[in-house]
């Protein structure tokens, strides 16, 4: 038997936006997806510049439930700040946990940046029945 997966609203029109985002990453947010694309962050799928409701997320992985973001110098700044948090709670509220580093964290500190990304895997795995245990 197989999970249901939880539909998740996204705003069509972010689309190309996204596929824009893609083709110009940040430095922090390509050496983070060299680390976790292609399955490689315990046999999860990841995705790049992931449209979730009319919001668009670094990284996103839909089994998990994770989204993943990489936040450069403006995030620092007030206005910027205050847009993330309201972000946050959005994407909280449709049962979306976000795991927030900064660039030098990424570019700096990689080792820690995946444990915590492991470390959510292993709670996550811990608190969801497989597939094989639904329905006992």
């Amino acid at each position: 038997m197989s999970k249901k997966r939880k539909i998740i609203p996204y705003n069509p029109k972010l689309k190309e936006l996204a596929r824009q985002l893609r083709n110009n990453s940040t430095k922090a947010e390509v050496i983070l997806w060299l680390k976790i694309k292609g399955k490689q962050m315990r046999g999860y799928n990841f995705h790049r510049q992931k449209p979730i409701d009319n919001y668009i997320l670094d990284f996103f992985c839909h089994e998990l439930m994770l989204g993943i973001e990489v936040d450069g110098y403006s995030h620092q700044l007030t206005d910027v700040y205050y847009k993330d948090q309201k972000k946050e709670q959005k994407i909280n509220a449709l049962g979306i946990t976000i795991l927030r580093f900064t660039d030098d964290q990424v570019l700096k500190d990689m080792c820690n940046v995946l444990l915590a990304i492991e470390d959510y895997i292993h709670r996550y795995e811990k608190h969801t029945p497989s597939p094989s245990q639904e329905g006992n």
